[in-house]
């Protein structure tokens, strides 16, 4: 099994919105939820990585999420609070969009700017 770790800024912030607006479960953070710390998340029985540590990784990475439907997902994010107002000109921040390549997706960016791409071959 591979785990992305993805750095943020805030972790408080982070998980507010990993939680409450992509609907991942906190496992835990550590040493608190304070920065620097790293947190556990789980989402659909795969593991999620934050933290807030200086050396682990990079603002602004992509992260693919594969997942077996992405229009119905897309609609209960904008139902918890997902805005893709800050990427009017980006179709798949939009809504689902079918690419070229044979998927299915759309993204969401956290208030770092990472992207999440979520994804349904």
């Amino acid at each position: 099994m591979i785990v992305p770790t993805v750095r943020v800024t805030d972790m408080a912030r982070a998980v507010d919105f990993y939680t409450h607006v992509l609907d991942f479960a906190q496992v835990g953070t550590w040493p608190a939820m304070a920065d620097p710390s790293f947190s556990v998340l789980t989402r659909d029985g795969a593991e999620l990585h934050l933290s807030s540590h200086g050396g682990d990784g990079v603002i602004g990475q992509a992260i693919a999420v594969l997942v077996p439907e992405v229009d119905a997902l897309f609609a209960q994010f904008r139902a918890h609070g997902l805005d893709p107002a800050h990427k009017p000109q980006s179709p798949v921040h939009q809504g689902p969009t079918d690419q070229s390549w044979g998927t299915r997706e759309f993204y969401a960016d956290d208030p770092d700017g990472n992207t999440l791409r979520f994804i349904r071959r």
